[in-house]
């Protein structure tokens, strides 16, 4: 399966919406059980996530992730979202649940969900792309806003800074209520300095924040982020990570095939593989793809190291 990090364009990670963090956990981990069981999403059959995957995921007491995802399962089927839909005519403003059924089993600790038909193009798609090594970076947070300022900076990993985003806008993105943190230093607080350091502390990625305002009144905020360093493992030489080997190879991660397939399609070497008039941000992202393939990956190492994979 095509495994691509969140686009820009992806309408659910752009979409207004107020999940609480259990909520939020609750729906990546279906998506996840719908990709590792090969069932896919659709309207008529449940997916069931098991008490034991929140608690293994997450590190919480399994007396815990019962009552969580109870307590889930009560609020989740009167949550909405609501997403703007490309016509043929004009913009669509949506609105939809999030899910059209839910129920927990007492006896097997499990969570049943449908998802609501109209989502499921946009769930299928975050599918996709949310991958088990990205629910592995918002497993240490445990604030939903975090879990949201994640999801939202990855979208522009490619770049890694955000465009200046209006502050209303920006509130209704992270979940924000018309009447939860009016005052700006509870909102900074709250919503985006807290947040930061959790996503700095637990995912791979370090944050910066700057304010934009016209005259004394803050209007919005940009972002910056970066890739942190990976540390270095002492293990033993596997004969397929020896560059002097035939069938040498490194399974990259998701997060390091898209951050080095952006450096090699700025690299004039490349220019080669370029197709037409494509962006570098679709040449990257092609750069990544064929990162997954090991002759492929034997070609471009060179390259790599000279852009600094493996330092």
């Amino acid at each position: 399966m095509k495994t691509e990090l969140v686009v820009k364009d992806n309408a659910l990670i752009n979409a207004s919406y107020n999940l609480d963090l259990v909520e939020q956990r609750l729906i990546l981990l279906a998506i996840v059980e719908a990709r590792e069981s090969g069932r896919g999403i659709d309207a008529n059959n449940p997916l069931r996530v098991h008490a034991s995957s929140y608690v293994n995921q997450f590190n919480v007491s399994r007396q815990t992730a019962y009552q969580a995802l109870k307590d889930a399962c009560r609020d989740l089927f009167a949550r909405q979202f609501s997403y703007q839909e490309k016509r043929e005519k004009g913009v669509a403003n949506v609105t939809s649940r999030w899910v059209s059924q839910i129920a927990y089993v007492d006896d097997t600790a499990t969570v049943e969900l449908i998802f609501s038909p109209a989502i499921i193009p946009l769930i299928t798609r975050l599918e996709e792309q949310f991958t088990s090594y990205e629910l592995a970076q918002i497993s240490g947070l445990t604030s939903a806003y975090a879990v949201r300022l994640y999801e939202l900076l990855i979208t522009w990993r490619s770049t890694g800074k955000t465009p200046i985003i209006p502050l209303e806008e920006f509130r209704k993105k992270m979940g924000v209520l018309d009447g939860e943190y009016t005052r700006s230093d509870n909102f900074k607080k709250w919503v985006i300095e807290k947040p930061i350091a959790q996503v700095n502390e637990n995912t791979d990625i370090i944050v910066k924040v700057e304010q934009h305002k016209t005259g004394r009144t803050i209007t919005g905020f940009s972002f910056k982020f970066k890739q942190k360093q990976q540390p270095k493992l002492n293990k033993p030489i596997d004969p397929k990570r020896d560059p002097n080997t035939p069938d040498f190879f490194i399974d990259m991660t998701d997060s390091q095939r898209y951050l080095f397939g952006h450096k090699l399609s700025t690299l004039q070497e490349m220019s080669e593989y370029s197709v037409g008039t494509e962006s570098f941000e679709d040449f990257a992202k092609r750069i990544a793809e064929m990162l997954l393939d090991p002759e492929k990956f034997r070609t471009f190492y060179p390259l790599l190291q000279k852009v600094g994979f493996g330092n």
